[in-house]
């Protein structure tokens, strides 16, 4: 946490707003009250947890408080007003929300990662600022005191207007599961429900889930925005007695579901947001944002976006863990322990391989023989809409994956809206539809290709044309920190929370692990380290520019209890830099407990 001394809070400006009725918001309207500003894109999936942190202080603070999302967009799709509106709406969001488009707002309060939370006392001055997620605890320290200090706060006259409600047969699904006989089960997200759809892709045959966010078990569940569908071999349901694992995304848990009852089981997951841990009993592990599931080599594999790692699930042994990836969010191949995934959303299996689209590098990436390889994808800050040799093709935040009969592989290329075909036998990329809304994900059922138009609410079957595209090469606008070449000084900046300590019981409590991309970047200091400050050394040229990541962990325990429960404050950071002439000789990155 930074704070800040009597700092005026910057204007809101933006290109419009969202859930206020149509109305412009102002700072002076909200004087009287506690702010909290989420700075937010809607492709993160930081950003989505913290949207989930955020929801009860709404309900415990009521008008007392109000957040306002200010969006500041990564990829170009999401510059696109619809496209925001749509977003808002698909994720539940529950207050003001500002369109910074420009990155105005942004810059104004100085903004450098996805997300950060500013913290607007009631009388219009900054008192905090968070970056990154799982600040619950700290934020509702720091609103709790605001509301105590400076007493009865205005309760009236909340700006949150909520959206008209449409009717749509689907309200924005995720993902599709062909089901022997020809139907499909679809994850109808936004509704937090399945739905069995006949093969006129438009019957709704049956549904499983109450339509409210919740996670109960039985004949009459509750799902929060499932995503994704895997089918079990027949011999292994029956020894389960469950058919489909889904990926209960928002729940943070794998459900088991019966079809021919609806009946539902959590088989694995805790419901806690994974910090650290695994692997274990499937029931005893934490999961992050399982957004796809697959069955390959024996066992169900799950994208576990959250945390940018791919996960196993052994249903028969019960038990899950980590499978592929470190936790760093980039694009790195090789041995599976050793990779560097960005936020897997999709994932198809075709026997040998296990295809996945790794959303926030726009990336196509297969596993084969205990190894990572990219076919399609350059990185966090490379995308766009071209058409050819793989290595040259780009595409813009995919989320979904299937292989065709032929050996090719389709890929549901989201922010582009688009239809795309990767052919492996000659490592070229096509575009078979396009002025698709969002698609998210890609099957084949009945000899044809399904697409989950998610943003139209619907599954197609489109009409298919392979027509090259030439494109254009984008990279995100975010502003890069231009920092000196040769040495730079990184720290990490902690202070354990009231009533915690530093805990050694097991060795150093510190753990701070530096690397860059692309690796070039750093010439020395990269690595693990139990220091919460070290200098680095940049490259030398100057222009070369890339992103540092930093993962800092740091365990404390309870200062005077008898039996001192521990715990554990963990971040990761992208921060993209600049090496140029005049540039910080010292970079600072706040963890908060």
């Amino acid at each position: 946490m930074v704070t800040q001394s009597r700092v005026r809070a910057a204007p809101l400006v933006g290109r419009g707003w969202l859930n206020t009725g149509g109305r412009s918001l102002d700072l002076e309207r909200l004087r009287g009250k506690v702010v909290v500003l989420d700075f937010w894109t809607f492709c993160c999936i930081n950003c989505l947890h913290v949207l989930d942190e955020l929801r009860p202080l709404e309900a415990k603070y009521g008008g007392a408080l109000v957040i306002v999302g200010v969006h500041s967009p990564k990829f170009d799709h999401e510059r696109d007003p619809e496209a925001l509106a749509a977003a808002v709406e698909r994720y539940g969001v529950a207050h003001p929300v500002l369109d910074d488009p420009d990155l105005t707002t942004w810059d104004a309060y100085a903004a450098r990662a996805w997300p950060t939370l500013v913290v607007i006392d009631p009388a219009g001055y900054v008192v905090s600022t968070m970056a990154g997620e799982g600040h619950l605890e700290a934020l509702d320290a720091v609103v709790g005191g605001l509301v105590e200090r400076h007493g009865a706060l205005d309760p009236a006259g909340s700006p949150y207007v909520a959206p008209p409600q449409a009717e749509t047969a689907l309200r924005f699904p995720g993902k599709a599961l062909p089901l022997p006989g020809g139907d499909l089960l679809v994850s109808d997200s936004a509704r937090h429900r399945l739905v069995r759809l006949g093969a006129d892709l438009r019957t709704v045959k049956a549904v499983v889930g109450s339509g409210e966010r919740g996670r109960a078990d039985g004949t009459a569940p509750e799902f929060s925005e499932p995503q994704g569908l895997a089918l079990l071999p027949e011999d292994v349901a029956g020894l389960l007695g469950y058919d489909v694992v889904v990926a209960d995304t928002v729940n943070h848990l794998l459900r088991g579901l019966r079809l021919s009852d609806g009946a539902v089981t959590t088989v694995a997951g805790t419901g806690n947001q994974w910090r650290t841990g695994g692997p274990g009993a499937a029931t005893e592990v934490d999961l992050s944002s399982p957004w796809d599931v697959a069955w390959f080599d024996g066992k169900i594999i799950v994208a576990m976006a959250g945390i940018h790692q791919l996960w196993y699930f052994d249903p028969v042994a019960g038990t899950a863990g980590p499978w592929a990836g470190t936790t760093v969010e980039s694009l790195k191949d090789g041995p599976l322990a050793e990779v560097w995934m960005a936020q897997p959303s999709g994932l198809a299996a075709d026997g040998e391989r296990l295809w996945l689209v790794d959303s926030e590098t726009s990336a196509l990436r297969y596993v084969e023989h205990g190894r990572m390889r990219t076919a399609v994808g350059h990185g966090l800050f490379d995308f766009g809409h071209v058409d050819g040799p793989a290595a040259d093709a780009l595409m813009q935040h995919p989320l979904g994956v299937g292989v065709l009969p032929d050996g090719r592989v389709a890929v549901a290329d989201t922010y582009n809206g688009a239809l795309r075909c990767y052919d492996p036998t000659f490592g070229e990329v096509t575009t078979l539809a396009a002025g698709l809304a969002e698609p998210s994900d890609v099957v084949v059922a009945g000899g044809r290709l399904v697409v989950v138009e998610s943003a139209a609410h619907r599954l197609v079957a489109p009409g298919l044309a392979e027509t090259a595209v030439e494109g254009e090469h984008h990279r995100v606008t975010r502003k890069r920190t231009a920092v000196a070449p040769g040495k730079l000084r990184l720290e990490v900046l902690f202070e354990p929370a009231a009533g915690h300590k530093l805990d050694f019981s097991f060795g150093s409590p510190i753990s701070v692990k530096v690397s860059a991309d692309p690796p070039r970047l750093l010439e020395a200091g990269s690595g693990p380290g139990e220091e919460l400050a070290r200098e680095i050394e940049l490259a030398r040229e100057y222009g070369d520019r890339g992103v540092l990541q930093v993962v800092a962990q740091v365990a404390t325990c309870d200062a005077e209890a008898e039996h001192p429960a521990c715990h554990l404050t963990r971040q990761d950071w992208g921060v993209p830099v600049e090496v140029a002439p005049g540039g910080t000789d010292t970079l600072r990155l706040v963890l908060r407990s």
